[in-house]
């Protein structure tokens, strides 16, 4: 589960394993049923004992999946008109042998595995046209895309030097644990930690932090672990910031990043170099049920559609839209996408391609976001904002609650939003698929959205005749109601400086989301079978 805790004064997030273990598969039991706010899904099943289904096809936008997984392998898509392997566009749909899915993220010279962010890509393309031009002949357009860019700038450059302090913070922490190894044989634990005496007025802070980062869960044999990850996360960040990554693109995915016309590009190697996060979300959604393997997933009558769209960095908005355009042009009525940024360059042909999956009755799916922001406030893409004014009804927005009842019912990482956030979903310690036939818990709005997918995919099997929007007004109208206050995502009242003193905020969950609930596929289920008690 994410925490922020600081080091040498800094705000630093890491994952930290929970105090208490989620129980397996939480996520399919009911809050009445089982006293667990997961999306009562198996109790949804016995509601629907003996009512017919249909298949339905959930595109996954994501990393990419590994379609041979022991528990995916017998619900991935199959494209019925396309021959494998022959090198011929059978079904005249652009994309040559796309049997199981596509990836716009690999060509003939490889597959993208790390992009830099949207904002490093902003930057560097108005540095190259501004670095070193004459302003005082700018025209209009000129001038206004000019103090674009002089805000880029000081966004990106504030970005890198957070990141550097970053490190050094992490440096810092890794030195104070080897100095307390050195006194302990080596090994970290309470003891030690308790008994070193710290050899400066930073070392005397550091020990106090750490008293605090174990009281909220974190084990000593832990911290080394953490520290990797945390310094492996912001170096990627550093790394991906610097490279020239519309070079890497055109070179290896052979098409221009530039040109959003373009549309059939790409390749079929929909597992890609690092398929971790998107097998995750495929078998929260699908993972076969009831076969004495692994784990049951939340639909029993659905098709994943693999589309490799999102690298390790910023997914790019062309993607996006080309992989909308795929999942609906080849047979999706949901698609999920545990993906988001802060900035759209080109969010115009995003929501020209959302308009057309609505336009086609599929239900768009989306992970809020891990910041603990208020999306009121900080709006991310992509979303169901159009900028051509309103909204559209076929999006869910998804917040990650997780499995403990009570003030922490909300994951601390997760982005929240009054008017913003539809509602939220399972999403902290998920126990799913992940390559190579194995399994892991993960934390995030990643895995709340495929949860809500997964949810959203069961209601339309079972009751085909409604349209997307309809499937998103009955999720809203039966959300799980929670009549006791919980804390806002991150959001602290510091009361020192560089100590850790601080309160949490407290709120209704009504203040947190559109429908002031938790998905509830049993609540949906009997609301559509009029079975809901008339109150």
């Amino acid at each position: 589960m994410i925490k922020q805790f600081i080091i040498a004064g800094l705000f630093i997030t890491a994952s930290v394993s929970a105090q208490k273990k989620a129980p397996a598969d939480w996520q399919l039991l009911d809050p009445a049923a089982d006293g667990v706010y997961g999306a009562g899904v198996e109790q949804a099943y016995k509601t629907l004992k003996g009512k017919k289904a249909k298949t339905v096809i959930v595109a996954v936008i994501d990393s990419g999946t590994d379609i041979d997984h022991e528990d995916l392998k017998d619900v991935i898509w199959t494209n019925p008109g396309e021959i494998p392997n022959n090198g011929i566009d059978d079904d005249k749909n652009g994309y040559v042998d796309d049997v199981h899915g596509w990836s716009f993220l690999g060509g003939k010279n490889g597959d993208i595995n790390n992009e830099s962010s949207e904002l490093a890509r902003m930057y560097f393309r108005l540095d190259k046209k501004f670095k070193d031009a004459d302003t005082s002949s700018f025209s209009n357009d000129n001038a206004k895309e000019f103090a674009v860019y002089k805000n880029i700038k000081y966004t990106f450059l504030k970005e890198q030097f957070e990141n550097e302090m970053e490190l050094q913070s992490i440096q810092v922490f890794a030195d104070y644990l080897e100095n307390v190894k050195k006194d302990n044989n080596g090994k970290l634990s309470k003891s030690g930690l308790k008994n070193y005496k710290p050899k400066t007025k930073l070392e005397t802070s550091i020990k106090k932090q750490l008293k605090f980062i174990m009281l909220i869960g974190m084990k000593p044999e832990e911290m080394d672990e953490e520290i990797a990850a945390g310094r492996k996360e912001i170096e990627n960040k550093v790394k991906n910031s610097r490279i020239n990554s519309d070079s890497i693109r055109r070179y290896v995915v052979g098409d221009d990043p530039e040109n959003m016309t373009e549309h059939y590009y790409g390749c079929n190697r929909v597992q890609g170099p690092e398929a971790l996060h998107g097998t995750h979300v495929s078998g929260i959604i699908a993972a076969m049920r009831n076969n004495n393997l692994g784990i049951n997933g939340i639909a029993d009558n659905v098709k994943i559609m693999p589309i490799r769209a999102v690298p390790n960095g910023d997914e790019r908005d062309k993607d996006v839209a080309n992989a909308i355009r795929y999942a609906v042009d080849n047979g999706a009525s949901i698609i999920n996408m545990s993906f988001g940024k802060y900035y759209s360059p080109n969010k115009k042909e995003v929501d020209e391609a959302v308009q057309y999956a609505l336009s086609k009755d599929v239900l768009l799916v989306h992970a809020a976001g891990n910041e603990s922001k208020n999306s009121d406030l900080d709006l991310s893409f992509p979303n169901s904002e159009l900028l051509s004014g309103g909204t559209v009804n076929n999006w869910i927005d998804a917040g990650a609650s997780s499995y403990n009842k009570g003030k922490n019912l909300i994951g601390s990482f997760s982005n929240y939003g009054k008017t913003k956030v539809d509602l939220f979903a399972p999403g902290v310690d998920i126990y799913s698929t992940i390559p190579g036939n194995k399994y892991i818990s993960e934390s995030g709005t990643s895995m709340a959205s495929p949860s809500t997918a997964g949810v959203a995919a069961l209601i339309r099997s079972y009751f085909p005749e409604l349209k997307a929007g309809e499937v998103k007004a009955v999720l809203m109208k039966t959300a799980e109601k929670y009549n006791k206050k919980v804390y806002v995502p991150g959001a602290y009242k510091r009361r020192f400086i560089r100590l850790f003193g601080s309160k949490k905020v407290k709120k209704n969950v009504s203040e947190l989301c559109v429908s002031g609930g938790f998905i509830n596929a049993n609540n949906a289920v009997k609301e559509l079978m009029g079975l809901n008690k008339k109150k």
